[in-house]
Parts: C-alpha cells; structure tokens; sequence
C-alpha cells in the first residue's frame, strides 16, 4: 500500500513482505538495521568507509537475494553475523588479524562487547565450521567422523581403511591447527575438543 507506516510491523512480517517482493518491506528493514550495522562494525573497523562498505555490502547482497533469501535465525542476529563475517573475510584478505585481535582487547576491555551468548555462540561455531572445511580433506574427514559422527578411532580405520594410530595422529592435529587458528576466540567461550 502506498504511504503504509511499516514502522510498526515485526521484522519476520517485514521479511515475508520483502520476499513477496515489498520494495518498502526492504526499504523499512534497511532503515531499520543499516545504522545499527554500522556503529557495530565501527567499533571493531579503524576505518569508517570499511565500516560503511561492508554494511553495504551485506545489505545489497538481501537485496539481491530477494525472495530466495534464507534467514533461519532473527533478522537482527543474521545481520550481526553477516556483518562480522564480512569483517573477518576484510581481515584475512588484509592479514591483519593481529590488528584485529587488539581491537577485540579493546573493545572487551572497554566493555562495549555484545552480551548476547547467543549470538557468540553461533558466531563461533560458524567460524569453527569454516577452519574446518579449511583442514586438508583426509584430515577433515577423519576429524568430522570424529567429533560429528563421534565414530572411535578404530571404527573410522575401518571404515577407511586405516590404521588406528593414523586416525588418532590426523584428529589429534585437526584439534592442533584448530586451537592455533581460533586462538582469539577462546576470549568467547572456552572451546573443548
């Protein structure tokens, strides 16, 4: 409806809208969020216009989606993962990890962390799954059968066709490299292989 005050309207209902095709559905989740976004990604970001960018970019990409887009979260927590991932792909194309690790300490430090556990949570085991799929294949296939299918050591020899020592040795340096690459997360929670 022209002039419709979608103010008022719930993010999952602006969603459906949006996906049926709503230019003011988007309109209102993009006015809605983008500023939040952005101050979000100010707080890790030194630079402004990385900050703006790459709040822009997770929103053109929605918008691109259109009617395909699949949220199976909260639109706010989508949002905030969204943004974070791109700010971790920003860093790793700059290799500044090291950079960002300090702006984290910072940023605990000077308590304006985010408090929801949830969403820490999620943010986590989104970036543990990508170190994963990161891990040489054979290593990552014993490590998943492992810790996914919680198979034993002797059980994945089987069915590989593997010695149980190989196994054992590939796990045990799947858990190495993973504990090296999520260092700085541990800040969030304690990560127990």
């Amino acid at each position: 409806m022209p002039g419709e005050d979608l103010s008022h309207i719930s993010d999952e209902e602006l969603l459906l809208r949006f996906k049926a095709g709503d230019r003011k559905a988007y309109e209102q989740i993009y006015n809605r969020y983008w500023a939040i976004m952005y101050v979000y990604a100010r707080k890790i970001m030194a630079d402004a216009d990385d900050a703006q960018d790459i709040v822009q970019e997770v929103f053109t990409y929605i918008w691109h989606k259109g009617e395909t887009l699949n949220i199976n979260s909260s639109l706010s927590l989508y949002l905030y993962t969204s943004v974070r991932y791109k700010i971790f792909d920003l860093l790793d194309h700059r290799k500044v990890r090291t950079d960002y690790k300090t702006y984290l300490q910072q940023f605990i430090k000077e308590g304006e962390y985010i408090t929801d556990d949830q969403l820490r949570e999620r943010e986590l085991v989104a970036v543990i799954e990508k170190e994963v799929a990161a891990l040489p294949p054979k290593m990552r296939e014993m490590f998943e059968m492992s810790r996914k299918e919680g198979l034993s050591h002797k059980e994945i020899a089987d069915k590989l066709g593997v010695s149980d020592l190989t196994v054992k040795k590939q796990v045990s340096n799947a858990v190495k490299i993973l504990k090296g690459k999520l260092r700085i997360f541990s800040i969030f929670i304690s990560i127990n292989f």
